[in-house]
This record gives structure tokens, sequence and C-alpha cells, in this order.
């Protein structure tokens, strides 16, 4: 197919599907799951019904014409794509941003992505004597996020379909509350929406990640435990008392001098994060908890946040 011709029938730009067909060439791709498998494993995914049910209603049979040539030729380039970097830890854009308003196949494309390449990363984990157990959680995010999209009315998945590449080539591993991303030296902690961030909940966490990198990765030697978040801005302690979670969390770190981040804007991962919406007005934000006053009393002074980085020895 013409690259011009499939970037217009898309509606994104030519050069992101330049850069799929540069990255995937004819690399191998990776079969979906059976369709009549697909409700089960949504499930093991932590998958909404509601979202399951848009999934199963968009699935691409050979006959669905809701699955435009391009459509098949995307989905199929996709999954190569991050197949080919099975094993990697990097940031990786899997392929543009599509209109999603067009119908099932298009909202979830990257989901049928993420499906197919399951059952890699199930082999790869498999291969690194990772257990069932801490896979299904480990992939389980993707239900997360799908819900998180659906509360955010759909400003979410932009930035979800890359997160989850880390996911699906073995990158990222859900160990108790925190998820831990390879790295070069350093083991990065994300924070999933997942529940209160105790100290107990959090040493546990490490103390997972420290036998668990060693056993499972032997060739990998990591130094420090790395954050990047607005969770890390001292300006929090301006608003937080001492003991809560997220104080007693930031006290782990060492951080690092402050630079302004490239390409991200603390002020919107806040929002995000905090509130689940990028477009409300702040003053009709909800102001239940000590952090959701804390971040609508800092912007309406007219500050901002700021994106830190810290680090700890493991």
């Amino acid at each position: 197919m013409d690259l011009d011709d499939i970037a217009a029938r898309l509606a994104v730009p030519v050069a992101e599907v330049e850069r799929v067909h540069r990255l995937a060439g004819d690399l191998p791709s990776a079969p979906l799951p059976a369709k009549a498998d697909a409700p089960a494993i949504l499930d093991r995914l932590a998958v909404h019904p509601d979202d399951a049910a848009e999934i199963m209603a968009g699935w691409p049979d050979p006959d669905s014409p809701l699955w435009t040539p391009e459509l098949r030729w995307l989905l199929d380039r996709v999954i190569a794509l991050v197949r080919a970097d099975l094993g990697g830890h990097g940031w990786l854009p899997p392929g543009p941003e599509l209109p999603r308003e067009r119908g099932h196949a298009w909202r979830h494309l990257y989901v049928y992505a993420y499906l197919a390449l399951a059952d890699v990363a199930m082999g790869y984990h498999r291969d690194h004597g990772i257990s069932a157990d801490v896979s299904w959680t480990t992939l389980a995010d993707l239900g997360r996020n799908l819900a998180v999209d659906r509360r955010m009315n759909g400003e979410g998945w932009p930035v979800m379909q890359s997160w989850l590449t880390l996911h699906a080539r073995g990158g990222l591993y859900e160990l108790g509350r925190l998820q831990h991303h390879r790295g070069d030296t350093d083991i990065s902690l994300h924070i999933p929406d997942a529940g209160p961030l105790t100290p107990e909940a959090v040493s546990a966490s490490l103390d997972q990640a420290r036998a668990f990198f060693p056993r499972h990765f032997p060739d990998e030697h990591y130094t420090h435990f790395a954050c990047g978040s607005w969770l890390l801005d001292p300006q929090l302690l301006e608003y937080l008392p001492e003991d809560s979670n997220i104080i007693r969390f930031q006290r782990r770190f060492e951080l690092e001098p402050y630079e302004e981040p490239e390409g991200l804007d603390p002020d919107v991962e806040v929002l995000r994060f905090g509130f689940r919406t990028l477009t409300t007005p702040l003053d009709q934000l909800p102001r239940r908890t000590a952090l959701q006053r804390a971040i609508i009393d800092h912007l309406r002074s007219g500050r901002h946040w700021h994106w830190r980085r810290g680090r700890f020895p493991i």
C-alpha cells in the first residue's frame, strides 16, 4: 500500500506512517487470541465490562466491515514494531494517534495490538522464570488504563498507548504497590492508581524488587531506585502534613537539581493524576482530599507545579 494513501485514509501525518513502516518493515507480527477466548482474557486483564463489550464489538474479524485495509495494515505493523523491541525498556510510541471517534476499531486498535502482544510478553516472562501471577498482575494495567480513559472521556489514551508498550515488551513489572521499570543502572518507580501509598506497602514492594531483578535478570545490575513525578515536588510540603503518605514517600529520595522538563507540563500531569480530567475548571474540581485542595489552591494562586526526579540506593 502507498504510505501517503494510508496516512490520508487514517487522517494522520505521513511522517507517522513512515515511522511505523521504517521501524516495523517486514518483521513478523503476532496473532490475536481466538475471539472465543477473548472475554476470559479481557477479564484476567481487569478490563471493565463496558470496555470489554466495545472491544468485542469491534473485533477484527476477517469479514468485518469496520476494518478497512489501512486499519488492518496499521494493526499488523504496530504489533510487529513493538514485538521487534521485545525486552526493551525505553519509551516507545507504537504508532499515530488515531481519530478514535470513528468507531470501535479506531478507538481500540492499540488494545487489539496489546492483546496480540500479551502472549508474546508472557513467553518472555516464562523465559525469565517470572511467575504467571506477576505476569497477569503486570499486564492487567490495561484494564486500569482503559477505566481511566473512560473516566477522562478519551483524554487519557494518547499517553497510555505508548505507556503500555513497556508492559508488552517486558520492560515493567508490578510488584505489590509499585510498578518497577527496568533501566540501565536504575529501576524507575511508577505509582499506579491502586490505593493508599503507605510506607509499609512501599517498603514491601521495594523488598520484592530487590529479590525479583537479581533472580530474573541476573545480567542486569541496578544500583538505585529512581522516580520522576510531581509527587516529589517539595512544594507539597507547604500543604500536606509531614506524616502524610506522600511526604513520607518523598523523603526516601535525594532530589536531583531542578530542570524544566521537555515535552511535559507538570500542571497538566497533576490534573491528569489528581482529578482524571484536563478540561474541568479549577473552581469545579472536587476538594475532598488534602492533596486535591493543595493542587487547586496552588494553581489558583498563579503558581505552578514542578516535575522532580530523585534516587536512592537499592
